[in-house]
């Protein structure tokens, strides 16, 4: 993991000092809450229906036993003793008092971490993917790129006051996993064809909300030390050609979409050869710096095959269960990456107690050495352990409720915190992923259906990510009511896709009884080893029109 250095700690607290001074001055009333607004949105501060809402970054989220109990602490002592992880890999606490903030603030930075840039028109927090280091089918750990991203896009004297907010992610593998097509930027590290240089492939454009669109390919491939100078000269077109007299008008995509990617191209490839590109790129000793904080751990000389693991896994069929669905390949053998489900059945999606947070430190420590990572699905990675612990880690879990066996399954339900606190929702997102998870409770019932993503939002700003579920709801407001429109067809991953409406809205009552008769049309259709999205690329959407006819019916 990377470790502040003497200026990473100086900044951070010296924002944290100025932002103090600026919660007292609107606590006694030098500044009104216009005045207030936009410094409290730079230190992720918003308000929401009930109370304030601090949302914390954390970079590529990563991070380490000593921060998650630091968050739990803060979740207590200043919170109602919880937090919400986000889909942005950041945690978001719900209830702060504005006296109380910079407290917080004080409390992060004690632990390296801070919410600067987690709202605003700005570079946001920079996502990866959640096995970053530990995949089996990765190029290149992704992690010291974002780091870089993170640092050269920090107060960025040019791009803190952008048209509008901007979203990076990076993967380092051949499968995506960190949405990298759903965001402004994506960066995916490749080795160039022929020379088999290490680079990355750029797309741009992406972005979800009011109007949805998968980002293009602007660079096939950019050699590694042209990145930050490249990145500069595409910021540099979006912050001059991008909209600023309309804010739903104002994202990159837009930009991309109305100017069409040749024309964005050719502008940044102009850009990117008049500045002074030395003068931007990174120096290699800073890059090697980096690097060396994500050297991979020393891990035992373990075989491939562990046969306590065997014999655990036949003798516990629940065990078997969670190992096989929340397991994932690591490059080491001997070892597995596990997600632990912050998706109990009735309970809301990406939510942590305090307790639950401690008892994912401790669990960090003992099995993962002491690293864990937030997933863009709301859950929690434990990314380096042994086979031969996984019954051990798996039984801890348990005890502390904290076992479910559903990653990637119908009830791992991606949801945003929606009416239920929101100010910006139109309609509730937590209760309706409640009752969905409910309804497909029996764990064989959710194996028989398999692989199946079901995201919500509750309003069209998409934070439940909805369009890119293979399901997809979102709730509006319609004459007074709550109303869901369905989508199908959305895929986050290289093969990214936005999903289809299937018909008019339906009421919060009909929705679970909506997907289970999408889920019977799709296990009627399906052909062996077909996914959801599989067979809805094959057979079309007007196969699946009738779970909405019925509810008219």
């Amino acid at each position: 993991m990377y470790r502040y250095d003497e200026f990473d700690r100086t900044f951070v607290q010296e924002r944290v000092a100025e932002f103090r001074s600026q919660v007292e001055r609107r606590l006694d009333g030098s500044l009104s809450d216009d005045e207030f607004k936009p410094l409290r949105l730079m230190n992720g501060l918003y308000l929401q229906l009930h109370a304030y809402m601090l949302r914390v970054a954390i970079p590529y989220g990563t991070l380490s036993a000593r921060q998650m109990r630091q968050l739990a602490m803060i979740a207590d002592k200043w919170d109602k003793g919880y937090g919400h992880f986000t889909t942005r890999q950041n945690i978001q606490f719900n209830w702060p008092k504005l006296s109380d903030v910079p407290a917080m603030l004080d409390a992060l930075a004690e632990v390296e971490m801070h919410a600067i840039q987690t709202s605003g028109n700005c570079i946001r927090n920079v996502t990866a993917d959640q096995f970053s280091g530990v995949a089996f089918d990765e190029v290149e750990d992704p992690r010291p790129t974002a780091e870089l991203l993170r640092q050269w896009s920090s107060l960025h004297p040019e791009f803190t006051f952008l048209p509008r907010k901007f979203k990076i992610a990076v993967t380092g593998a051949t499968h995506d996993r960190a949405a990298i097509k759903a965001h402004d930027i994506g960066l995916r590290v490749l080795r160039h064809p022929d020379t088999q240089e290490v680079g990355y492939e750029v797309s741009v454009g992406g972005g979800l909300g009011r109007t949805p669109l998968i980002g293009k390919i602007i660079r096939e491939f950019l050699p590694r030390q042209d990145l930050l100078p490249y990145l500069e000269a595409l910021m540099r077109v979006y912050n001059s050609e991008g909209r600023r007299d309309n804010k739903y008008k104002a994202r990159v995509k837009i930009l991309v979409h109305e100017t069409g990617i040749e024309e964005i191209r050719k502008a940044v490839e102009e850009e990117f050869e008049a500045l002074d590109g030395p003068s931007v790129a990174a120096d290699p000793k800073e890059l090697e710096r980096i690097a060396a904080y994500f050297a991979p751990p020393a891990y035992e000389k373990r075989p491939a095959v562990s046969a306590s693991l065997e014999t655990a896994m036949k003798s516990h069929a629940e065990f078997a269960r969670f190992v096989e669905t929340n397991g994932f390949k690591h490059k080491a053998p001997g070892y597995r990456a596990v997600t632990v489900s912050l998706k109990p059945i009735g309970g809301a999606p990406g939510d942590a107690t305090s307790d639950e947070m401690r008892a994912l430190a401790d669990a960090s420590d003992r099995f993962s050495l002491g690293e864990l990572r937030v997933t863009h699905l709301q859950n929690i990675v434990l990314p380096h352990v042994k086979d031969d612990d996984l019954f051990a880690l798996w039984s801890f879990l348990k005890d502390h409720g904290l076992a479910t066996a559903n990653i990637g399954l119908i009830t791992d339900i991606v949801a945003c915190p929606g009416m239920d606190y929101c100010a910006l929702a139109t309609a509730r997102s937590i209760p309706i992923a409640q009752a969905i998870a409910t309804k497909f409770a029996d764990p064989d019932r959710q194996k028989l259906i398999g692989e199946l993503g079901i995201k919500i939002s509750g309003c069209i700003n998409a934070c439940g990510h909805h369009h890119i579920g293979n399901i997809g709801i979102l709730g509006l407001e319609k004459s007074g009511e709550e109303s869901y429109q369905i989508t199908l067809g959305g895929d986050a991953t290289e093969t990214a896709a936005i999903g289809e409406r299937l018909g008019p809205g339906v009421t919060a009552d009909a929705v679970p009884d909506t997907i289970e008769r999408l889920v019977e049309i799709y296990l009627a259709e399906r052909t062996p080893d077909e996914r959801f999205i599989d067979t809805y690329r094959r057979v079309g959407l007007d196969r699946f029109k009738g779970a909405i006819h019925a509810v008219d019916a």
